[in-house]
């Protein structure tokens, strides 16, 4: 049996805002697994359990580097806030976007190959990335990037510095743009229902079958009637098709006039859409959560020891 420690349970309640204890016994039923965790609230709480599970968890910029029809988006990481407003840290994230668009790295590693130099270091961009952590004293690095060259036009959005969001499109500018702010905060997770990806599907009908289940152990104690096996299928897939609606771009309401649909908005703007691409800084990183008051502690009785 996995050991359930209190930064586990916080960071769990984070994720969900579920109580304190229904957190607790949902990591000691998943055996410490946190997806499987929230699974399971999910199940026992309903949609208020996938409240706050977009939080991010580490720090860092997105940036983007567009010039005509080919352009890039690129995530990079530090360890705390304070250094994204460093000067010569976005100075190396506009640096790095700009080399990826113009210079098309395989990866990471090519990326951190080619020639640049900036605050007195070089050739490479990682000898600069490796010469500002000595200089800054905080961990940095190229997380993820993405190049576009398709042909289609592109529009891109950054809010703040955290989200970053590309679109390739055919059309109207403005209209891809509002589309571009429109993923940036609602977060689809594909165009349309048909292609929202199948691992993402399963679980949802898991969670709606799950929690039908649970439904129906409640009626039974409580010697109340219980739905018949096809009204709770016909539940299940009802559900099921609400989330596609949810998370696919075209089925959302458009967040600048929630009469329409961004289709319906697209279609009257004489413009298409041929991708999206969603970068949120820390997306699935886990950050380490220091307890402050406990290190002050520590450092207090480690002081008078010494004394």
């Amino acid at each position: 049996m996995a050991a359930i420690t209190a930064s586990m349970v916080a960071e769990l309640r984070g994720k969900t805002d579920a109580p304190m204890m229904e957190c607790k016994r949902a990591l000691t039923e998943a055996e410490g697994d946190m997806g499987k965790a929230e699974e399971l609230l999910r199940v026992k709480l309903g949609s208020k359990a996938g409240k706050a599970a977009g939080r991010v968890t580490a720090e860092g910029v997105v940036v983007s580097h567009i010039d005509g029809n080919t352009g890039a988006m690129l995530e990079v990481n530090c360890e705390t806030d304070f250094v994204t407003k460093n000067d010569s840290f976005l100075a190396l994230a506009q640096a790095a976007v700009g080399l990826i668009a113009t210079q098309n790295p395989a990866d990471v590693a090519a990326l951190g190959a080619l020639s640049y130099s900036q605050d007195g270091f070089g050739p490479t961009l990682e000898d600069v990335r490796k010469g500002l952590i000595g200089k800054i004293g905080e961990n940095m690095s190229f997380r993820r990037f993405k190049r576009f060259a398709s042909g289609a036009r592109l529009a891109s959005y950054l809010h703040g510095t955290r989200i970053g969001v590309v679109v390739e499109f055919d059309g109207d500018e403005v209209a891809a743009k509002d589309v571009a702010m429109h993923v940036a905060a609602m977060k689809p997770v594909a165009l349309s229902s048909a292609d929202v990806p199948a691992h993402l599907v399963a679980t949802e009908r898991s969670v709606a079958a799950a929690k039908a289940a649970e439904d129906a152990a409640v009626a039974t104690a409580a010697g109340k009637p219980v739905q018949s096996a096809e009204i709770v299928t016909k539940r299940i897939e009802g559900g099921v098709q609400k989330y596609l609606k949810e998370v696919s771009l075209f089925n959302q309401s458009f967040v600048k006039n929630d009469k329409l649909t961004v289709e319906q908005m697209l279609k009257a703007a004489g413009t298409s859409v041929k991708a999206f691409t969603l970068y949120v800084v820390g997306e699935g990183i886990e950050k380490k959560v220091d307890d402050f008051a406990a290190e002050v502690a520590a450092q207090v009785a480690a002081a008078k020891q010494a004394a």
